[in-house]
């Protein structure tokens, strides 16, 4: 349930944000959602690309899944040394769509899914502020984190989570799903899809 003042500032929101927020949430159903960037900083770093799968239930709808490159804003805006992470150079940038317009693919197949991600509050923290400086307000959805359900899952069994066996391929291998190549945001969010339905049915 939103509070007032968060009401207040979804009635802002433009374009697909808008859309959106008109539109109620289905029961079981998700957008699995990653991000890769040039750091952990929404402040200081900024988005690469954005991959989206969704989930209806118990099934991956691949019909209905995305993935954008977005394409820097300024002739500086060099990825630097984080191309070696994410495989996404400034050449391949440079082909990408704006922020507004692939953030607002990815609004345009959230309306009516909540949010999944692996560590959520990375896909939020960057994706909050384009939402506001593009379409007025903030983004606010249901949201469910694979790895702090995995956490929460651990802590229940009385183990002690360590860092590692909380990272998405470390779940991947727990559940006996394939890996697939890592922070590509495509495949990172189909990842996340599986561990999400591999974790539902345990």
């Amino acid at each position: 349930m939103f509070s007032s003042l968060t009401r207040l500032k979804t009635r802002r929101a433009a374009g697909p944000l808008r859309k959106l927020y008109d539109t109620p949430v289905r029961d079981n159903a998700w957008l699995a959602v990653d991000v890769e960037t040039t750091g952990l900083d929404p402040a200081r770093d900024r988005l690469l690309s954005i991959g989206w799968v969704a989930v209806e239930g118990h099934d991956i709808v691949l019909a209905e899944s995305g993935y954008v490159v977005i394409r820097a804003d300024g002739a500086h805006d060099s990825v630097g040394e984080s191309a070696t992470i994410h495989g996404l150079t400034d050449d391949m940038l440079a082909t990408g769509v704006s922020a507004k317009v692939g953030v607002g693919k990815l609004l345009q197949a959230l309306s009516g899914r909540a949010l999944l991600a692996h560590y959520a509050q990375m896909e939020i923290g960057f994706l909050d502020p384009l939402c506001r400086k593009h379409f007025g307000a903030p983004l606010k959805v249901p949201v469910a984190d694979t790895m702090a359900r995995e956490y929460e899952k651990m802590l229940r069994a009385d183990q002690e989570p360590k860092r590692d066996e909380l990272r998405l391929w470390s779940l991947l291998e727990r559940y006996g799903i394939p890996p697939m190549k890592a922070h590509h945001a495509f495949n990172d969010a189909l990842a996340c899809a599986q561990v999400w339905l591999a974790q539902q049915a345990v």
